[in-house]
């Protein structure tokens, strides 16, 4: 009897963390399904299976593949994104932070041999053409990064941005997507970080 009643005051385990941390690694699987093969490469069938959500789950909870895809982007934003954009500091003098935030950008491009590039900048753009809300979602995910760049341009003035400061902000986000297409295609890690070289002196000399 006594053990019956301890057995029955156990309290409730919760149940809302596991639902929590399967969300997260269903869309890290999709995230790279999609990194890897691109958006319409990327069949249901096959996100099904590497993310282990059902059929009817996956509409359920995220409307579909679009659904999915814009997901997939916002966790990419969060996990991988979001160190690179946190390299700019400022920690240091505006070349090392740049330095470090283009090193971020390449490590990020070519970590893996199976998602090379960026699912924004490679993946998310190839489809943005022929779809509003995609077009939508890459503006609001490139500006979002060009205003990151310039906040770190403008630390320790009191002027408000400048047209200049945003255009060599623009400039700089620039060179980092484009890094991410030349990873996309093949390129090493050195011959990246020698692009980024370049780009991190004309950042700085750009404000002297």
């Amino acid at each position: 009897m006594g053990e019956i009643m301890e057995a029955h005051s156990e309290a409730p385990r919760p149940r809302g963390r596991p639902r929590v941390v399967k969300r997260e690694q269903a869309l890290d699987a999709a995230m790279r399904v999609f990194w890897a093969e691109g958006y319409d490469a990327a069949s249901v069938d096959r996100l099904c299976r590497e993310t282990g959500m059902p059929r009817a789950s996956l509409y359920q909870d995220f409307g579909g593949k679009e659904g999915l895809f814009l997901a997939a982007i916002a966790h990419y934003v969060e996990t991988r994104i979001g160190p690179v954009a946190d390299a700019l500091g400022p920690k240091g003098t505006l070349e090392t932070d740049l330095t470090t935030f283009f090193g971020e950008v390449v490590a990020l491009a070519t970590r893996d041999a199976a998602t090379p590039g960026c699912l924004i900048s490679c993946v998310l753009a190839e489809v943005a053409g022929a779809n509003e809300t995609f077009r939508e979602e890459l503006d609001r995910r490139f500006g979002a990064l060009e205003d990151r760049i310039a906040r770190r341009l403008d630390h320790g003035t009191d002027d408000k941005t400048s047209d200049e400061t945003r255009a060599l902000a623009g400039m700089l986000a620039a060179v980092a997507r484009g890094i991410m297409l030349r990873a996309r295609s093949g390129a090493k890690a050195p011959d990246l970080l020698a692009i980024a070289g370049v780009a991190v002196r004309s950042g700085v000399q750009g404000l002297a």
